[in-house]
């Protein structure tokens, strides 16, 4: 009878899997406000162009900025948003940072919603148009800074300019914090945030750029997802540099500097680093995962039990976006040897860019990195770091008015956590707020999204006015 036993266990187990599956149901989704938001859209759209035609690209080197592009922008604010500067008290901080104040009817736990008016380099020989031109060609407006971010700078202040123009006045007070430096990690949000701590102001909660309402970004789920992002990972380059004799390339050493670092670069990318299941991802599993086809509700429903099948078969064979939400990531970038096809380097160097798990610290990876690499010829070290965020709270009213806001202005989108892999200003206000919110106010396709900080990058007339029509909700709400 023993041999019945095995077949028996197996269809127990089996019918476990598909009842949790069968059970695994769709979440209570954010309050939805049914009403139309009515405001100036093309008074938006205009002011966006006049925003996108100031050519405030930042760069490392200082000496390649054009700060007269970014006085411009500045000086146009009082007459792009009127109403704003009538109410609002308005300061500059150092280092371009720009913070607005709104008052409320009462003081204490104000909103903090932000943005950055910065953008990144271009190369206009690669543009199908003047990537300063804000052009609008067949609904789409056409510029560097469309996306990011300067559609949610302009977000914020239409809506507020909108809402004062009908003497709506907040519950409590508003900020509107704007850096002038997010894209090379520039100072202006942490002098806000010093600002803030100086003055002993503790945000209720932080909206700062970060996910979107996006399609097909998750598996087995077909309608949209407003993703917001409640953390984000650290980030650090390393360099490995291996050193020689030199010498010419006609009798080589077995194994040259720039050998030696190959050899370190696959160690580390055929051992990855470790797997971890963190709030941000485990809520966003437990959302999405709920909407998804049954077989990844199977999944998704007893994901401790096909956790590691996941990370075999799709994480580490593919890479991708679960991957990057799962673990730290490496990956290598720059490789610099010798400046002759014909001479051993006397020094080699290589370059890694690492995204860090929540679980994960600076600290924690370069010991990794140096044990994988366990070579005494590999010096391995940090060239800058910053570890990741604070996780933010969802089981509050915080996220509750901004999760109600996205789902109120896409409606019927399903609205999730999730974690952030690219770095923002917003890291910063965990110093001071467990409520900080990473949302680009914004529905965009794959395609769209590939031309954030890439070329042709351009908006949706109808998605730059969600944008405004997001920020009217939110601000009500404020």
């Amino acid at each position: 009878m023993w041999w019945l036993i095995i077949p028996a266990v197996i269809i127990v187990f089996l019918l476990v899997l598909i009842i949790r599956a069968l059970n695994f149901n769709p979440k209570a989704q954010p309050k939805v406000f049914e009403n139309e938001e009515a405001f100036d859209g093309d008074k938006a759209i205009k002011n966006l162009q006049s925003l996108v035609r100031c050519k405030t690209v930042s760069y490392c080197d200082p000496a390649l900025e054009d700060e007269a592009e970014f006085q411009k922008l500045i000086s146009l604010l009082p007459t792009l948003y009127p109403n704003v500067f009538k109410v609002c008290e308005f300061r500059q901080l150092p280092d371009r940072a720009l913070l607005f104040l709104w008052k409320g009817k009462n003081e204490g736990d104000p909103a903090v919603l932000m943005a950055h008016y910065d953008v990144v380099p271009v190369n206009a020989d690669m543009w199908e148009h003047d990537p300063f031109g804000a052009e609008i060609i067949d609904g789409v407006l056409w510029g560097r800074g469309t996306l990011d971010t300067k559609v949610t700078f302009n977000g914020v202040l239409s809506a507020a300019d909108h809402l004062i123009a009908e003497g709506f006045t907040p519950e409590k007070d508003i900020y509107f914090a704007f850096s002038g430096g997010e894209e090379i990690n520039g100072k202006g949000a942490v002098n806000i945030v010093d600002f803030f701590e100086e003055k002993g102001i503790v945000p209720s909660f932080v909206v700062d750029e970060g996910g979107a309402v996006v399609e097909n970004v998750f598996p087995g789920v077909k309608k949209p997802c407003g993703l917001i992002g409640i953390a984000e990972k650290g980030m650090m380059n390393v360099q490995y540099r291996a050193l020689s004799n030199g010498g010419h390339a006609s009798a080589p050493k077995p194994h040259t500097p720039v050998g030696v670092l190959s050899a370190a670069c696959a160690k580390i990318e055929a051992k990855p680093f470790k797997i971890h299941l963190t709030k941000p991802v485990k809520e966003l599993f437990d959302t999405l995962g709920r909407h998804s086809s049954f077989v990844f509700k199977i999944v998704f429903s007893n994901l401790k039990l096909f956790l590691p099948l996941l990370d075999a078969f799709m994480c580490k064979k593919s890479g991708g976006e679960i991957n990057a939400l799962l673990r730290t990531t490496v990956a290598f970038t720059q490789m610099e040897g010798s400046a002759a096809p014909n001479v051993i380097p006397p020094e080699a160097k290589m370059v890694s860019n690492i995204r860090l798990n929540p679980e994960d610290t600076v600290e924690s990876a370069k010991a990794y990195l140096t044990k994988k690499v366990s070579d005494k010829n590999v010096e391995v070290n940090v060239l800058m770091g910053m570890n990741p965020s604070r996780i933010s709270k969802t089981d509050c009213e915080e996220w509750d008015k901004v999760a109600s806001s996205v789902a109120s202005t896409w409606k019927g989108c399903i609205v999730s956590p999730y974690l952030m892999v690219q770095c923002s200003d917003s890291r910063h206000y965990g110093r001071i707020s467990d409520k900080v919110y990473r949302f680009s106010a914004m529905d965009l396709s794959s395609e769209e999204r590939a031309t954030i900080h890439g070329n042709n990058e351009r908006i949706r007339l109808s998605t730059a006015k969600k944008a405004v029509e997001f920020y009217i909700r939110l601000i009500k709400q404020c």
